[in-house]
Formats: structure tokens, C-alpha cells, sequence
């Protein structure tokens, strides 16, 4: 889970970034206060991994609060002015949001923290890979995925419905998926137990044909049998 915090004094502009958190699966809501003072007590004996920070408050302001951070959390600005945009990228802000807040614009901001967050999750038994995907979660079946394909700074999941494509590596990735999922060439990881026939240079998935290096082909081999 992704623990949120918000800190905004204007009470319609904190439930507004309220609901649209509680529409993303893996986004947890840990605090939401409209005191600077308070947040800044609450962090010191907590973690958060992403503050909405309003910037004009009183006592502090949330520039204020952002230098007085340590290591700060990833922070999205949230104001209804923009003369402070300049300054904020040089705390690392991962974006400026100015109110009012449409969801869409939500959503572009916070696939900026965590475009592809990948977590396993069970669900009645069943294994799923969840992703990130337009800046929506979306859960899928192991079962249903064909292969994965690195695309430069992408990979490409083929499923049986339609191909995702997010940000990630096949290193990251490899590590949450179950054994049946093999790593066939650099560029590749297939589910074995989709495959439909095997050669020295590739493996069939219905009538697509998934690369074979000669790195991985013993494990492949070894694998395929096992199954």
C-alpha cells in the first residue's frame, strides 16, 4: 500500500483529494488535517510514502513545511496560486496541482510517483499481478498472461484480453511472479504453462512465437518438462 497524507486547511479541498485517493486500490490514507503543526508532529513518528501539501496556510505555509522535512516523503503541491512553481522543483516536487483539482489531472500527477507500483495480491487463491495503468490500478490473473517484453524503458504485458503497457523491468518484475514464468531471452519472460510447443529457438503460444536465447534454453527446457 501507498500511505497518503493530506495537508490542506481549506476543508472542500481536503475531501475532495479525500475521495478521489479513495477511488485508487492501493492508495491508504494515513492523515488528513488542515494544520501545518500538526502534520509536521505526525511525520516525525511516521512514514508516509505521498503528502498532498497545500501551500498557503497559516502558521506555515507549505513551503515552509517542505523544508522543514528531513527526508520528505513525494510530494504533490496543491494551491490555487502558481508563483510558487519555480521554487518547488528545487525540493523535488513530483508535481503542482492548482485548485480546483479535476480528477483527471489527479490522475496524471500521481502516475508520475508510481507509474507501474507492482504488487502480488491473493485473492480467493487466485495470484494476480497488479499494476499501474493509466494511473489506475489493474489487477490481473497470472493465469491469463502470455508473455511479458522489455520495450526500451517499458515492458509489454500480453494477457489473453489486450497488452498493458507500463513502466518497469523484467528484473522487478520476475520478482513477483509465480514459477511458472520463465525468463526465455533478454527481452522476454513467458509463461510456461501457456506454452503450446517448443523448439531450440522459440516456444509457441498459440500462434505467437516468444524468442528462445541460447542463455536460458537448458532452464526453459528443464522447466517445460517439470510442468
Amino acid at each position: 500500500m501507498i500511505k497518503i497524507g493530506i495537508i490542506d486547511d481549506e476543508l472542500l479541498a481536503r475531501k475532495v483529494l479525500e475521495d478521489y485517493c479513495s477511488k485508487i486500490d492501493n492508495f491508504e490514507l494515513v492523515i488528513s488535517t488542515g494544520n501545518p503543526l500538526e502534520f509536521i508532529n505526525f511525520i516525525q513518528q511516521e512514514e508516509l510514502d505521498l503528502i498532498f501539501l497545500d501551500i498557503e496556510m497559516p502558521e506555515l505555509n507549505g513551503m515552509e513545511v517542505l523544508r522543514s522535512m528531513v527526508n520528505p516523503p513525494k510530494v504533490i503541491l496543491t494551491t490555487a496560486y502558481s508563483e510558487y512553481a519555480l521554487e518547488s522543483y528545487n525540493y523535488g516536487v513530483v508535481d503542482y496541482l492548482l485548485k480546483p483539482i479535476k480528477i483527471e489531472r489527479f490522475l496524471k500527477a500521481i502516475n508520475k510517483v508510481s507509474t507501474s507500483k507492482i504488487i502480488t495480491k491473493n485473492t480467493n487463491s487466485n495470484k494476480e499481478l497488479q499494476i499501474k495503468h493509466d494511473g489506475l490500478p489493474v489487477n490481473i490473473p497470472f493465469e491469463s498472461i502470455l508473455y511479458i517484453q522489455s520495450f526500451g524503458n517499458y515492458l509489454k504485458i500480453f494477457t489473453d484480453e489486450r497488452m498493458y503497457l507500463i513502466t518497469e523491468t523484467l528484473t522487478n518484475i520476475t520478482t513477483v511472479l509465480s514459477e511458472n514464468f520463465q525468463r526465455t531471452h533478454k527481452s522476454y519472460i513467458t509463461n510456461l504453462e501457456r506454452v503450446t510447443k517448443a523448439t531450440k529457438s522459440y516456444v509457441s503460444i498459440d500462434s505467437t512465437q516468444v524468442p528462445v536465447s541460447a542463455t536460458y534454453r537448458v532452464l526453459v527446457n528443464q522447466k517445460l518438462e517439470e510442468l
